[in-house]
């Protein structure tokens, strides 16, 4: 089967514990250290086999490296890496999972190859949230509940407050209309972006 890799956490003697959002799973899973063993980290796509064990979780085995066109590039690496640790503790203590997750990572893979790493996580990202019916087109302020018509801000989870209820970043109403209606990030200046991205990073 193939999955994405979305944590990896040492226990002993260089072994591993290794977390794998697949189509329609979570699997939690035990990986043996060994030379032979090919090299794994967070955000690989692999193909996998799972041995039942006498523990509680099953042994990762037979594992082969399915690459992206822009593995090697380190900057697009470095984001995808730290997005996709995120679906980590979003999708904590799941086993089955709806597919989409699989397909939006699968779907965002290909979308790198030729656009910005960040611009790209942004754009899935609000995807993301229009699927878990977390986007608020409303426009409604989510610390005063009142309906904000310019300068507004967003905080964790893209959720629009006004820029007075916050102090903190103005965005122009049209471009976060934009980035939400219409998934666009294309009036989103390089900086702009690079603040969504940081909202992003504290969480899903």
């Amino acid at each position: 089967m193939q999955g994405y890799i979305i944590d990896i956490k040492p226990v002993k003697d260089d072994d591993l514990i290794v977390t794998i959002l697949t189509e329609n799973h979570l699997y939690t899973t035990y990986r043996f250290y060994g030379a032979r063993h090919s090299n794994i980290n967070i955000g690989y796509k692999i193909d996998f086999e799972l041995e039942n064990t006498r523990a509680n979780i099953p042994r990762l085995k037979d594992v082969i490296q399915l690459g992206f066109e822009w593995i090697l590039d380190y900057e697009k690496m470095y984001c995808w890496q730290r997005f996709i640790k995120l679906f980590n503790p979003h999708l904590k203590d799941l086993e089955e999972v709806d597919s989409y997750y699989f397909y939006l990572l699968d779907h965002l893979t290909h979308v790198m190859i030729k656009q910005n790493a960040l611009r790209a996580i942004c754009e899935t990202y609000i995807n993301l949230l229009e699927h878990e019916g977390r986007l608020h087109t409303n426009y409604e302020c989510l610390l005063c509940e009142n309906t904000i018509t310019k300068d507004i801000s967003l905080v964790r989870s893209f959720l629009p407050v006004h820029a007075k209820c916050t102090y903190s970043k103005v965005f122009e109403m049209r471009k976060i209309k934009e980035l939400f209606e219409e998934k666009k990030l294309i009036s989103f200046s390089d900086e702009e972006v690079e603040y969504l991205w940081n909202i992003i990073l504290q969480g899903l």
